[in-house]
C-alpha cells in the first residue's frame, strides 16, 4: 500500500465492516482474528484457525488483529 493513498468513505466502511465482523467471532475463538486488505479498498476478516500459521502472503497483507478470547487453561 503506498503512503499517499487517497481513503475514501466506501475504504473506510469496508474496513469497520471487517473488524466488526472479527470483534463478534473473536470472544467466542480460541484463535485471533485478522484483518487482511484486499486489493480495490475492500478487506476480509479470517479466523488464525482456518489456516493453521499464517502463510506469508496473507500474514503480509494483517492490518490489525483481535485476540481470541476462549483459552484453553483452567
Amino acid at each position: 500500500m503506498s503512503m499517499f493513498q487517497t481513503i475514501t468513505p466506501a475504504h473506510n466502511d469496508a474496513y469497520f465492516a471487517a473488524v466488526a465482523i472479527a470483534e463478534r467471532r473473536a470472544p467466542h475463538s480460541f484463535f485471533n482474528q485478522h484483518i487482511i486488505a484486499e486489493c480495490n479498498e475492500h478487506y476480509i476478516a479470517i479466523d488464525e484457525g482456518d489456516y493453521n500459521a499464517l502463510p506469508a502472503h496473507l500474514e503480509a497483507r494483517v492490518v490489525h488483529t483481535i485476540p481470541g478470547g476462549m483459552s484453553d487453561e483452567w
